[in-house]
């Protein structure tokens, strides 16, 4: 599954390589995330309404 996906990661990843961040990538109902610094290890999925409360909650926090 991880392999044929488009992943992306955050514009807000940092100088340089911009290593330092996870990448996601969205299929019809989950959100795949990986650690960019090591992108063949584990890949986490979660449900698209999960992933999305909690970016929400994060943006809140944040205020």
């Amino acid at each position: 599954m991880a392999e044929s996906m488009h992943w992306r990661k955050s514009s807000y990843s940092g100088g340089g390589d911009g290593d330092t961040c996870v990448e996601i990538a969205e299929s019809d109902t989950h959100i795949a995330i990986r650690d960019s610094k090591t992108p063949t290890r584990a890949t986490l999925s979660v449900p698209a309404h999960a992933f999305a409360a909690f970016v929400e909650g994060v943006k809140r926090y944040l205020r």
